[in-house]
């Protein structure tokens, strides 16, 4: 099976599996999604982040969290830039994107993968990835 976004279908496979009430969801590894599910863990989106080995690529297992009321942290989680449509900021635009949803955006800079807070701190743009809130 050929993919042809598969970060979409990582923050996809999050979002159902928040929709469905599921304790965690399993992933196909690769060094973008453990760097965009390290964020979601240090901004305490999810609980925490198994690795297994496989005969492939590893397999990112991610435990989401939940509320006293039982529903998810993840109000949503929304791709930005695609394959077919990518989408970049500059310096000045980092700090201010996403700030309509409280809520987080998540870069991938020329200096890793980080919030675009620390982005705006940094004083550097990028690719734009996902929306978080």
């Amino acid at each position: 099976m050929s993919q042809t976004d598969p970060i979409a279908d990582m923050l996809t496979r999050i979002r159902n599996g928040a929709k469905a009430k599921r304790r965690a969801v399993d992933i196909p590894a690769s060094k973008l999604k453990r760097q965009i599910a390290r964020i979601l863990l240090e901004r305490q989106y999810i609980k925490h982040v198994e690795e297994f080995e496989d005969n492939k690529q590893g397999i990112i297992r991610v435990f989401l969290r939940y509320n006293k009321d039982d529903k998810s942290v993840i109000s949503g989680i929304d791709r930005l830039s695609r394959p077919g449509l990518r989408k970049y900021v500059n310096s000045t635009e980092a700090p201010y994107m996403g700030r309509r949803k409280l809520g987080m955006t998540i870069i991938s800079t020329s200096s890793g993968v980080m919030t675009n807070i620390e982005a705006g701190r940094k004083r550097i743009g990028g690719e734009l990835i996902c929306r978080v809130w």
